[in-house]
C-alpha cells in the first residue's frame, strides 16, 4: 500500500504537450503552489518544431527551448527537456517508458496536466500518458527508460480546462475546482509572453497580441465563474491506483479544500 503523503512531500509537476501549453492554461497554479512552498516541475513533452512557418524543424525546435527555459525560470520551476516531437506525441511504449522515468525521479504528490478532451490529439495522449505514468510509479516490473526504481507514494492527478473551454466536439467542458490566480496573473503572463516567436506568429496572422488576449479572455472567464478576476480550473482525477483514499492536496494547498 502506497504512503500517504504528508506536509514534508510538496512536490508538483506540470506536464503539457507543446512549449506555451502550460502558460495559457495552467501556470497560475504552480505559480501559487511555489508561493505555498512547495518544489514545482515544468515538462513539455513535444519540442514545438512545426510552430513556425518560416523557420526550419531545427531553427524552431532551438529557438522554442530557449523559450521555453526562460518561460520555466519565470515560474520557478525545474525544467525537463523535451523528448517528442509535434503531432508525434502518441500513446505508445517509448513515450510512457520515458515519461513514467521522470515521474519516478520527480516523486511528485501532485500531477497536473491537459484535460482528457480537449481540440488536438496531442494534449489527449499527453494526458494518457501522464495518467499511466503517474499509475505505474511503484510497478517494479514495469521498466522504464532511462532506468529508475519505483516509488512508494501517493500522487493525486489533476487535469486543466481544455483549450477553448471546450471538448473536441464542441461541448462545455465544466470545473470541479476553480484556483484564484489573481495575484500571479502578471507573471504567468510575463511567462507566456516569454514564448516569442508564437507571439509574432500569431500577431501576423491573428493581430497585434492575440495570443496573449487569447489567454486573459478564458482567465478572465474563469475567474468570473469563481467570483474572482482571474482563476484557472482543474478536475481531478480518480484515486483508485493513485492513492489510497480521495484526497485533494491541490485545494487544501491553495485553501480551496474539496469540492
Amino acid at each position: 500500500m502506497p504512503k500517504a503523503a504528508d506536509n514534508a512531500h510538496r512536490v508538483a509537476i506540470v506536464i503539457a504537450a507543446h512549449p506555451d501549453d502550460i502558460e495559457f492554461m495552467m501556470a497560475g497554479t504552480p505559480l501559487l503552489l511555489r508561493e505555498a512552498g512547495w518544489e514545482t516541475h515544468y515538462l513539455n513533452i513535444s519540442s514545438g518544431h512545426c510552430g513556425s512557418v518560416s523557420l526550419s524543424a531545427e531553427e524552431t525546435e532551438a529557438k522554442r527551448l530557449a523559450e521555453e527555459r526562460e518561460a520555466a525560470a519565470i515560474l520557478g520551476a525545474t525544467f525537463h527537456p523535451p523528448f517528442s516531437r509535434d503531432l508525434e506525441i502518441f500513446y505508445d511504449a517509448s513515450h510512457l517508458r520515458r515519461l513514467a522515468s521522470i515521474i519516478r525521479d520527480v516523486n511528485p504528490s501532485i500531477v497536473l496536466t491537459h484535460s482528457p478532451q480537449d481540440y488536438m490529439e496531442d494534449h489527449t495522449n499527453t494526458s494518457r500518458l501522464a495518467v499511466t505514468a503517474a499509475f505505474s510509479r511503484g510497478m517494479p516490473n514495469f521498466d522504464v527508460e532511462p532506468p529508475r526504481p519505483p516509488v512508494d507514494s501517493e500522487v493525486t492527478v489533476y487535469h486543466a480546462m481544455p483549450h477553448g473551454l471546450m471538448d473536441e466536439l464542441r461541448r462545455p467542458v465544466q470545473p470541479d475546482l476553480l484556483i484564484d490566480t489573481t495575484a500571479v496573473f502578471e507573471t504567468k503572463r510575463q511567462a507566456l509572453a516569454a514564448h516569442r516567436s508564437q507571439k509574432e506568429w500569431l500577431d501576423v496572422s491573428q493581430g497585434m497580441n492575440s495570443y496573449l488576449k487569447s489567454m486573459e479572455e478564458m482567465s478572465r472567464t474563469l475567474g468570473q465563474a469563481a467570483g474572482k478576476e482571474h482563476a484557472e480550473g482543474w478536475r481531478r482525477h480518480s484515486h483508485l491506483g493513485f492513492s489510497a483514499r480521495e484526497m485533494d492536496p491541490l485545494g487544501q494547498a491553495l485553501g480551496q479544500g474539496p469540492d
